[in-house]
C-alpha cells in the first residue's frame, strides 16, 4: 500500500494498453495520466524544480512562471503549492477550462493570452507574457519548458527506462511532439544505450517544430508555433504530422472500446497507424507509444459535438 506526503510521490509506471482489438496492430499505450496531477507532465515538472532548486536558482519567497498550454501548468501548480511557492501560468484560449480551474483551485494564478503575435501565434504571446512579468519583478523564476534540460534529461531518467524494462525487445517508439521533452529524453537514453529502436516524432499538422507550415491548432498539447531550444532532430528517426480531425476520430475510436484518452494520444494514435501503414509495419515488431494524459478534461471540447461540429464541421465525422 503506497502511503505519501508529497503529491508528486505517486505515479504508475508499468500500465500499458494493447491496441491490437481496436486497431489490428499490437500498439502498445503506455498510459501516463496516473498520477495525481493526470499527465506525463508531473515528470518534467519535477526534474525542472529541483534542478532550478540545487542550482540556487529558485528559493524560497520566490514565485515561479511558465507557460504552459494546460498539462504542465497543473503539474506546476501542484508542486508549488506542496513546496510552499507561488506559481503564475500563462496560458491561452485553447487551454481546456478543467486545466484551468485545477490550477486556480490550487492557488496558481492564470493568465490567458488571446491575440496572437504576427510570427509566433499563440505561444509567442504567451512567452512575450512570461518575459514581462520576469522584466517586472526580479522574484520571478522562469524555468523555460522548451529551453530547459531538465525537461529531458526527467524523461532519460524515467519514462525511457521504464519502457525498457517492460519491453526490452522494443523495434518502434512513438512520441508526440510538444516541448520535446519527452521525445528528446526518450530517444537521447535509447541512442545512448546502442538499442536499434527507431524513435518516431508524431506532431500535429499546423505545427513548425519540424518545419511544417503554421497553421490553426486547437487541441493543446502537441505541436509548437515555435522550435523548441532543447529539440535535436538528428535523434529523431522520422516525423509523421497528423491532421487534428485525424486525432479526433483516433479518440473516438478509443472511446468506443471503453478508453477514454486525451486529443494528444489520439494524435500519436492516428500518427502511429498512419506510419504502419506508410512503412509496412510488422506483426512481429515491438511497437510502444506514448499517452500523455486521460480524457477527462478535453470532455468540452475532443468529445463534445457542438465544439467539434462549430470549429470542424463534418470532416472529423
Amino acid at each position: 500500500m503506497p502511503v505519501i506526503s508529497a503529491p508528486d510521490a505517486f505515479t504508475v509506471d508499468d500500465l500499458y494498453v494493447d491496441l491490437h482489438g481496436i486497431v489490428g496492430h499490437h500498439l502498445h499505450l503506455k498510459c501516463e495520466g496516473l498520477n495525481l496531477a493526470g499527465s506525463i507532465k508531473l515528470k518534467a515538472a519535477a526534474g525542472m524544480v529541483d534542478d532550478a532548486v540545487a542550482s540556487g536558482l529558485l528559493r524560497p519567497g520566490q514565485t515561479l512562471v511558465e507557460s504552459s498550454s494546460g498539462n504542465l501548468g497543473v503539474a506546476l501548480s501542484m508542486i508549488a503549492a506542496h513546496r510552499g511557492y507561488r506559481f503564475v501560468c500563462v496560458t491561452d484560449n485553447r487551454c481546456t477550462e478543467p486545466s484551468v480551474r485545477m490550477m486556480r483551485a490550487l492557488g496558481a494564478r492564470v493568465e490567458v493570452v488571446s491575440r496572437p503575435t504576427a510570427d509566433g501565434g499563440l505561444l509567442g504571446a504567451r512567452l512575450d507574457r512570461v518575459r514581462e512579468l520576469c522584466a517586472a519583478d526580479d522574484s520571478y523564476v522562469w524555468l523555460n519548458q522548451y529551453a530547459n534540460e531538465g525537461n529531458w534529461r526527467a524523461h532519460y531518467a524515467s519514462t525511457a527506462p521504464q519502457i525498457l524494462k517492460q519491453f526490452p525487445d522494443i523495434d518502434l517508439l512513438f512520441v508526440g511532439a510538444g516541448t520535446t521533452g519527452t521525445l528528446m529524453g526518450c530517444a537521447r537514453f535509447f541512442r545512448d544505450e546502442g538499442l536499434p529502436v527507431t524513435v518516431v516524432a508524431v506532431d500535429a499538422v499546423g505545427s513548425v517544430t519540424f518545419g511544417g507550415n503554421p497553421a490553426r491548432r486547437l487541441i493543446p498539447g502537441l505541436g509548437t508555433s515555435r522550435r523548441p531550444e532543447i529539440l535535436d532532430p538528428s535523434f529523431v528517426d522520422d516525423v509523421v504530422h497528423v491532421a487534428e480531425s485525424d486525432a479526433i476520430r483516433a479518440c473516438h475510436r478509443l472511446a468506443a472500446h471503453g478508453f477514454l484518452f486525451g486529443g494528444s494520444t489520439g494524435t500519436v494514435v492516428a500518427g502511429a497507424l498512419r506510419w504502419l501503414a506508410r512503412n509496412g509495419g510488422s506483426e512481429h515488431q515491438t511497437a510502444v507509444l506514448i499517452a500523455p494524459d486521460l480524457g477527462e478534461r478535453y470532455l468540452g471540447s475532443v468529445y463534445d459535438e457542438n465544439w467539434l461540429h462549430t470549429n470542424y464541421g463534418t470532416e472529423w465525422t
